[in-house]
């Protein structure tokens, strides 16, 4: 079938090319002034992340010139409170030590980094799609950016907008929102990922959550726009209600099942997302896609089984590889997930290896035998 075709090497030579003009910078619609608010994640009555009433700002404006007034950003942080060490099983060689978040960890959930490049995604979102509103409001044709059944990596194809209303499709799980009471409990173990924790998580970890920083302006702003939010997340559907709650928890605004909120149904080969997204294709001229995983953009990402190279070039060397930026929006997430697989040799090509000279056995010495005095 051409959609699931497997030809990787064709090389980026030209743009998809999308309705509309590269408009000038246009900020994240943030609340003006306000200070950092540290809210500790113990406390059974305490939600993760409470945001302080933020002073009114005016909507967004589609299409905003480059001499627009940047807003300041209202920063929010979460301070997290020690958390005791809990029982389990010993770790498994090569896994974290108990109570020692890995780097990944540290990156995304602990540094302004990691908060830096969630901001400059969605700042970046933000100007993609207020061009886009601005499209709609001239009249122009829009293209939509969720892959046909029809459309593969090499030849994309997209579902067309038509009229339908315009929409944004968020994955949920460290794309807008954090899940930090299980991640420091994951920390604190140290005995890797658990699935059955995992959904105990879904159903009890509602108020442990936290937005990505940029995510609850941009929402918002993006609604105060006539744009729909929907969510698509590998969630389980038995837990719905407690999808719906956490959502709300960080700050996100509401979900309704079946039409802003998309889950994983029970049984094998329901982590796929691309039947979702069709559905959601089919109410919606959805102008971008925003996700930390590539399955978050299309299931052709994850055939099983591809090489490491292989799939770094699925993404950078097709002619896919145009929507990064315009219309696919990728969140960092070193966490977990598809793409953290590979050793050495996977990763670092052969002719890229480097020996460091001081490590290079030194050269061999004439024997003195062989000495001019000696052969005289």
């Amino acid at each position: 079938m051409m959609r699931r075709s497997a030809v990787l090497g064709l090389a980026l030579t030209a743009a998809v090319p999308l309705s509309g003009c590269i408009a000038a910078v246009a900020a994240i619609p943030l609340a003006a002034g306000g200070a950092i608010a540290r809210k500790q994640l113990s406390g059974s009555d305490e939600r993760a992340q409470e945001r302080e009433t933020p002073v009114a700002s005016p909507s967004p404006t589609p299409g905003a010139s480059s001499t627009s007034k940047v807003e300041p950003f209202r920063i929010v942080g979460v301070v997290n409170a020690p958390l005791p060490t809990p029982g389990g099983p010993a770790p498994q060689p090569g896994q974290p030590q108990p109570g020692k978040p890995p780097a990944g960890m540290q990156y995304l959930y602990g540094s302004g980094e990691g908060a830096a490049i969630s901001i400059q995604a969605y700042q970046a979102l933000w100007r993609y799609v207020s061009d886009r509103i601005a499209d709609r409001k001239a009249g122009l044709d829009i293209r939509g950016v969720i892959l046909s059944p029809e459309g593969s990596l090499e030849v994309p194809k997209f579902v067309a907008c038509g009229k339908k209303p315009l929409a944004v499709v968020f994955d949920v799980d460290e794309t807008v929102l954090l899940n930090l009471g299980f991640e420091a409990d994951d920390a604190m173990r140290g005995t890797g990922y658990d699935d059955a924790r995992w959904r105990r998580w879904e159903q009890t970890g509602v108020e442990k959550v936290a937005p990505v920083p940029g995510a609850v302006e941009t929402l918002d702003g993006m609604r105060r726009a006539g744009v729909t939010i929907v969510f698509n997340s590998n969630r389980s559907e038995a837990n719905t209600a407690q999808t719906v709650a956490a959502i709300e928890a960080a700050g996100l605004g509401g979900a309704k099942p079946g039409e802003t909120l998309w889950l994983r149904g029970e049984g094998p080969g329901r982590s796929g997302k691309d039947s979702r997204r069709w559905e959601i294709a089919a109410k919606y001229c959805v102008i971008a896609q925003v996700g930390d995983q590539l399955g978050d953009f299309t299931d052709l990402f994850n055939p099983g089984g591809v090489p490491v190279p292989i799939r770094r070039n699925m993404a950078s060397q097709t002619m896919i590889a145009a929507m990064w930026g315009s219309g696919w929006f990728l969140l960092p997430n070193p966490v977990y997930g598809t793409g953290l697989h590979g050793g050495v040799d996977d990763i670092f090509p052969a002719d890229k290896r480097w020996t460091d000279p001081a490590d290079a056995p030194p050269a061999p010495q004439p024997s003195p035998s062989a000495t001019p005095e000696t052969a005289q």
